[in-house]
Parts: C-alpha cells; sequence; structure tokens
C-alpha cells in the first residue's frame, strides 16, 4: 500500500511538474559565448538574462514564464548552424541572435524552416535582411551600409588631404563593413591609397604594420572586430606611428582598451547612439551594473530584442511563429532602445550611427 502510495504521489509529481514546464516559454540568446570575440557573448548575455529575469517578474508573458537557453557558436558559421539546431530540438520560439554576421545569415535558413522568430542585436551586414530566407527575420541595429555611409562621408570630409588605407578580416561583417565605407568615401571624392586584407586570430601584425608604415599611413580604417584592431593599433605605435585608427561598432567593449592601453587613445569607432544614455534604460542599467555585469554595447540591444519579441508575443496572444510576425510588422514597441518598429524588410527604425573617441580607458561621443 504505502509503494502504491508513494508511487501514486511521484506521477502526481510527475505530471504537475510537466504541466508547469509545459506552460513555460522557452527562448534562447546565441552569440560568441566563447572565443576570441566572447566579450560580445557576454554583452548578449548579460542583457537577455535581465530582460527575462524582468519580464518574468512583471508576470511573464501571457502569464506563462520564460525560460532561456544559452547557444555558443564562437561566431563561427558552421557551428551557428549547429547551434540553431539544437535550439530547435528544444523547441525555442525565438532567438535572440546572433552576434556575428557570418553567423547569423546561415543560422537564420534554419530558423526560417523550424518556424523559430530571429532577432539579432548586432548582425550588420545587409544580407542578413536584404536576403532573409523568410520573414521571421529582423534586426534591432543597423546596417553596414548606413554604418560605412557615415564612416565614409567623415573620412572624406575629415581626412581628405590625408593617406588613407582601408583593410579588412575578410569576414561577412568585417569585409561588408570596409567595402561600404570605401564606396562611400569614394563617392565624396577620397581616394585610398592602400588596400590589403588580414587574418583574423593572429598576434603579430608587424608586416602589415611595417607597410603602412612605409606608405606614410596617416589614417588607417578597420573592417573587423576590436581585438585584431587592437593588436594592430598598439604596433602601429610601437614602431613610432602616430596613424588614427577607424572601425566600426565591433570596437564597444572595453577589451579593446585592455588590448591597446594608452596606444588605443584617439581612436574613433561608429556604434548607434549609447542606449545607456536613454532615462528610460537607467533601471535596466543600474540592475546589471549592481550585479556586476556588463551594461555596454550590446547588452541592451539583446534586451531590446527579447522586449520587442514579448511585447508582440502578448499583443497576438500567441508565441505562434505567424501571429507573432503579424505583430512585429505592424507594431511600435517601447524597449531601452526607445520606440522603435520594423520596415518591410526586418530592418529597425531607430537613429543610425554617430561617431565615438577612445580616451582614458573609455568611449564616449566624440566632441
Amino acid at each position: 500500500m504505502k509503494k502504491l502510495l508513494f508511487a501514486g504521489v511521484a506521477v502526481s509529481a510527475i505530471t504537475a511538474f510537466g504541466a508547469s514546464a509545459s506552460a513555460d516559454i522557452t527562448i534562447a540568446v546565441a552569440g560568441p559565448m566563447t572565443g576570441q570575440y566572447a566579450a560580445f557573448g557576454e554583452q548578449m548575455k548579460a542583457g537577455a538574462e535581465q530582460a527575462v529575469a524582468d519580464i518574468n517578474a512583471a508576470g511573464g508573458v501571457m502569464g506563462e514564464q520564460l525560460v532561456l537557453e544559452v547557444g555558443d557558436d564562437a561566431c563561427d558559421p558552421k557551428q551557428a548552424v549547429a547551434v540553431a539546431n539544437q535550439l530547435a530540438g528544444k523547441g525555442v520560439v525565438f532567438v535572440a541572435g546572433h552576434f556575428c554576421s557570418g553567423s547569423s545569415i546561415p543560422a537564420s535558413a534554419v530558423y526560417n524552416d523550424s518556424n523559430i522568430v530571429q532577432i539579432s542585436p548586432a548582425s550588420t551586414n545587409p544580407k542578413f535582411t536584404d536576403e532573409r530566407p523568410g520573414p521571421g527575420v529582423y534586426r534591432v541595429c543597423g546596417r553596414d551600409d548606413q554604418q560605412g555611409q557615415v564612416a565614409g562621408a567623415f573620412l572624406a570630409k575629415t581626412f581628405g588631404d590625408k593617406n588613407i588605407a582601408i583593410i579588412d578580416d575578410k569576414s561577412a561583417y568585417g569585409k561588408g563593413l570596409a567595402d561600404e565605407t570605401r564606396k562611400y568615401m569614394n563617392e565624396a571624392g577620397k581616394t585610398e591609397i592602400l588596400d590589403e586584407s588580414y587574418n583574423a586570430g593572429e598576434k603579430d601584425y608587424s608586416a602589415l604594420v611595417s607597410k603602412l608604415k612605409a606608405a606614410n599611413i596617416d589614417v588607417l580604417y578597420v573592417g573587423g572586430y576590436h581585438t585584431e584592431a587592437g593588436l594592430i593599433k598598439r604596433q602601429m605605435v610601437d614602431q613610432g606611428m602616430d596613424t588614427i585608427l577607424i572601425s566600426g561598432d565591433a570596437l564597444v567593449t572595453d577589451e579593446y582598451w585592455q588590448i591597446t592601453g594608452d596606444a588605443g587613445a584617439g581612436t574613433f569607432m561608429t556604434f548607434s547612439p549609447d542606449p545607456r544614455k536613454n532615462p528610460v534604460a537607467k533601471p535596466v542599467v543600474d540592475a546589471l551594473e549592481a550585479a556586476g555585469k556588463t551594461a555596454e554595447g550590446y547588452s541592451l540591444y539583446t534586451y531590446g530584442a527579447i522586449q520587442a519579441w514579448a511585447d508582440a508575443a502578448s499583443a497576438a496572444g500567441s508565441t505562434d511563429f505567424d501571429p507573432v510576425i503579424a505583430e512585429l510588422n505592424k507594431g511600435e514597441y517601447d524597449t531601452v532602445l526607445g520606440k522603435l518598429s520594423f520596415d518591410d524588410k526586418g530592418d529597425v527604425t531607430l537613429p543610425g550611427y554617430v561617431f565615438y573617441e577612445w580616451k582614458d580607458g573609455k568611449y564616449d561621443y566624440m566632441e
């Protein structure tokens, strides 16, 4: 009798737990949680965890709690596809990710086939939305053609009488950004005197730096990530060069200064208006910082992506693919990034890019 009683209790407990678990809504954040770009994965994870905690504390989505899965693609396209398939197998209905365009683009095909909504906080390559495989692909960041237009015009106007070189790391993000910047700079009447590509992941760029030095390069535009840009900048200074380094939004991490030290002073970069300065974001920034987590870079962009999806799901009264997409396509959402909506490509309607300057270990708007 006791065995039967305990068995009945166990079955009841399992059934109750199963009912509770089935009521949860599983979403995910995916990006480089490990590898040389893990600083950005840390930003994304911090923003996602805070968004889930805040949404759950406010009652969840349609009264159901969110459960967060974390996918690590290490910014590798093949790994990104594997992660996307794993998340699909776990019943995820929404993914905030990925970070690198080279990961987001191939992963988007998996999400489309699996009826999973994807909103990238950080993938800026135009192909991500221009060639999206289906209607469930969005981003809350800008595009490289927008970023390149700002950078190219700035280079032509500010350094029209200087020797400019443009280099890239051959990645979807880095090459795409360099190409767009070059295009708009050339259209503004300025031509670079040197074009080069480099291999990401190396430690010694002395040969490249020597070539830049021999060409008397005054301004170097880098289409790539903070790790390599930081090493190149430091090695230029080590060779006695005072060349100005300019790059894009992949320098929005304190790790850049950790690599360069004082050699990084005077570096310029483009990034969207800093969401940490939005008054509506202050409670989230305070909560992240109180927990010892980062609020910089793409933390709030990930938070905002999850906010937009959660609001759309609530408005739709469903987490199903088609109803959520219908809401995302027509709604306007109050987020830590400000009010946002999406155009017919899935691109966000937010302010574009501005210039920042690195000095004293921090970056802020260029004066």
